[in-house]
């Protein structure tokens, strides 16, 4: 299933993409796309109702974000070899864990805002996994288990903040808007082997960054089951799992976004986002 929560910010409501691509409204159903939605038991529900039964939505109504009362954004740092390498960084031994606020979530085709005083502010086109059940000291072979599906996430970064001004990175990638998610969430059961996806992003038309999730360090379940160990992971946590080479601190000389610049970033099986890049406002 591909599920969505569409409507104006703040006041989405629960939607599902059927075969053809049309949008279905589920609110009869369910109050939101949220973990009781997500967990085992609430996708076995959904997968029985025949989308052909459900109300069209007309229109192309706004794409928010396609889960609710997201918990936390866990990232993981340095995940392609590549990446680490247009980065000059040594590849890790084990997961580089940091946080994203989730005040930096916003829909996959809303604007990304500039942070004030930006200089440095780059793209990062991920696959988000998105935990359907409680996760504690899972094994990895039974990590997938505990995955409700997968989406997108474009991991937004001011590199200044993230690497010039002391600390830890959270402050670079907690910006608002700086976590595109979406277009939808794509459940498990047609994500077989996540780590045969290919992922790529242009800006302005130029294609960026193309990799495979077939070439992470460290695929999804040992992720799962690593992050499992120092946190709680809960129904509704987003977890994403880095980006490959192409970033524009990696080129030469580097590239950052500026107003008006446009993003496009897909993954296969799971749709594509939009982003326009605005300056910095008040409110």
């Amino acid at each position: 299933m591909k599920l969505v929560r569409y409507g104006n910010k703040g006041a989405e409501n629960p939607g599902l993409i059927d075969g053809a691509g049309a949008l279905r409204d589920l609110s009869g159903h369910v109050a939101d796309i949220d973990a009781m939605a997500t967990s085992a038991a609430g996708l076995a529900r959904l997968g029985r109702l025949d989308p052909s039964s459900l109300p069209a939505v007309a229109g192309k109504p706004r794409l928010g974000v396609p889960v609710a009362e997201v918990g936390k954004i866990v990232a993981i740092g340095l995940n392609y070899s590549d990446h680490a390498a247009e980065a000059g960084m040594q590849v890790p031994k084990e997961p580089v864990v940091f946080m994203k606020a989730t005040s930096a979530l916003s829909g996959p085709f809303d604007p990304v805002m500039l942070p004030k005083d930006s200089a440095k502010t780059d793209w990062e086109v991920e696959l988000a996994v998105v935990i359907g059940t409680t996760a504690r000291y899972v094994e990895e072979k039974d990590a997938l288990r505990f995955v409700a599906g997968y989406t997108i996430c474009n991991d937004v970064s001011e590199r200044s903040y993230q690497l010039e001004r002391g600390g830890t990175w959270d402050k670079g990638k907690s910006c608002d808007s700086f976590a595109p998610l979406g277009p939808w969430l794509v459940t498990g059961d047609e994500v077989p082997d996540p780590q045969r996806l290919g992922l790529w992003l242009e800006v302005n038309g130029t294609r960026m960054q193309r990799g495979s999730t077939a070439n992470m360090i460290f695929g999804v379940a040992v992720l799962v089951a690593y992050v499992s160990r120092f946190m709680t992971l809960l129904p509704g946590d987003v977890l994403i799992t880095g980006t490959p080479a192409g970033v524009g601190m990696g080129r030469k000389p580097p590239q950052y976004l500026k107003p008006g610049d446009v993003m496009r970033l897909g993954i296969d099986a799971l749709g594509e986002q939009r982003q326009e890049v605005v300056a910095w406002r008040a409110g």
